[in-house]
């Protein structure tokens, strides 16, 4: 395998118009790829089966998206890019969740929680702490169990949005827990 400092001097000969170093270019890529792309497949619990559908998927985004690679940085990561993308759309078709079931580890005595009643902590005070549209969004999705794109038309929102703005009242809460705690 190739210094990944050669491959980015074959991909700028390679879109010079140099044929030979664009064959030993992706001759060289696809060695890479395979590994990366193994990697990717067992962190994500999937055997090595369609590896080589991966690869082919990416060294073919790799051609066509060949000229939005800007020479003066390096290829591993453009490439890195391409390849966990195609992994995620694969595993995506694939039905793969990357989610945890609760249910599945409800009983799990590492999981207990130790609460000391001598210092109650108060979730309407840690919702206060939130902004007017956090805090809706919080109640609405986590306390009421409304589904994101229900509350995203009742706020004029988009469903990503929506889901965004929840990811960062979450972080917020934890923080003032964490702050009331220590």
């Amino acid at each position: 395998m190739a210094d990944l400092n050669d491959l980015s001097a074959l991909m700028r000969s390679a879109r010079q118009g140099d044929d030979e170093a664009y064959r030993r270019l992706l001759g060289e890529v696809t060695v890479w790829l395979r590994i990366v792309v193994r990697r990717g497949l067992v962190s994500a619990g999937r055997g090595a089966a369609d590896c080589e559908d991966i690869v082919q998927e990416t060294l073919l985004a790799m051609h066509l998206k060949r000229d939005t690679w800007d020479e003066a940085r390096p290829i591993a990561p453009w490439l890195r890019a391409i390849a966990r993308h195609k992994l995620a759309d694969h595993l995506r078709r694939r039905g793969f969740t990357d989610h945890v079931d609760i249910d599945d580890h409800a009983d799990a005595p590492e999981l207990a929680v130790e609460v000391d009643p001598a210092s109650p902590l108060d979730s309407r005070q840690m919702l206060a702490s939130l902004p007017e549209r956090q805090r809706r969004i919080v109640q609405e999705i986590s306390l009421e169990g409304q589904r994101a794109a229900d509350v995203a038309r009742g706020l004029g929102m988009t469903e990503g949005a929506v889901r965004v703005t929840l990811h960062r009242a979450l972080k917020a809460l934890a923080a003032v827990y964490r702050r009331d705690r220590s």
